[in-house]
């Protein structure tokens, strides 16, 4: 009886193998070596939220989000009047003061995972002394720029855990440095985002450990409604620099007051 034998053809050494992979892999398009950073973003993979998203800074960095492919869901209290966010991105209704408003937000998102929240509406009561403040723009104030925030973050904390990246970015001012005020005024302004550095502190305590990292920025004097046609900033500007420091983020940067610039505040 003949027996039937199967020659084995030796292919190339391994390590010629392993030498032709890594050049197919260094140069096929879209593909980057890791840097300890965020992963390389295709388009719609990664899903930003900003509140406040109709006007100014929010509207700028809906624009730059957009533009580097990223999925960008922009909030307006008037959604009818956000055109220019509706050609970039989706437009959900949200009154960060009204709870039904944040909670229909919730409902509205089910199941949609949020990789970075920029809680950006705010508003900014001109109130130079003591006696000039008003009461009721005071509690405004703080229910717009402290408790708003609050309110969306809890909503959203479900998203986040859902997302990849899992950062909550609070728009503050250098104004609401307590080491740094020396000259006082901006009642109401001041006391409201001070109150939110401190909320992001807790947040940051409590949600470090599931791998969230929260932090304040401050955008810098900004030409916008707020910061005036005098602002030596222009909003592309800021967002580029608010954008570049997101984007650096590591779970060692948690609980931190940055700007704009990508330096650090003290508290």
């Amino acid at each position: 009886m003949k027996t039937k034998t199967t020659q084995i053809r030796k292919g190339p050494p391994r390590i010629i193998l392993v030498l032709l992979a890594a050049i197919l892999v260094s140069s096929a398009p879209g593909i980057k070596a890791q840097s300890g950073g965020d992963d390389p973003v295709k388009p719609g993979s990664r899903t930003v939220l900003i509140t406040g998203a109709n006007r100014g800074i929010g509207l700028e960095l809906a624009r730059q989000y957009s533009a580097a492919g990223w999925q960008v869901i922009g909030t307006a209290r008037k959604p009818e009047s956000a055109e220019e966010l509706g050609a970039i991105g989706t437009v959900v209704q949200l009154d960060v003061t009204d709870q039904v408003s944040v909670d229909r937000l919730a409902q509205d998102l089910v199941d949609q995972p949020v990789d970075i929240l920029i809680n950006n509406a705010g508003i900014q009561p001109l109130m130079w002394k003591l006696a000039d403040v008003d009461f009721d723009e005071f509690e405004r104030a703080l229910s717009v720029n402290t408790i708003g925030p609050v309110r969306v973050t809890r909503a959203l904390v479900p998203n986040l855990r859902s997302g990849k990246l899992r950062k909550v970015i609070n728009v503050t001012t250098n104004l609401s440095s307590i080491a740094g005020n020396t000259d006082g005024g901006f009642y109401g302004y001041r006391e409201s985002k001070a109150a939110l550095n401190m909320f992001t502190k807790s947040l940051a305590a409590e949600f470090g450990p599931e791998g969230f990292i929260c932090i304040v920025l401050h955008p810098g004097w900004v030409q916008t409604d707020l910061g005036g046609p005098n602002a030596p900033l222009s909003v592309e500007e800021s967002a580029q620099g608010m954008r570049s420091v997101i984007e650096d983020l590591s779970p060692a940067d948690n609980g931190s007051f940055w700007t704009y610039a990508g330096k650090q505040m003290a508290w």
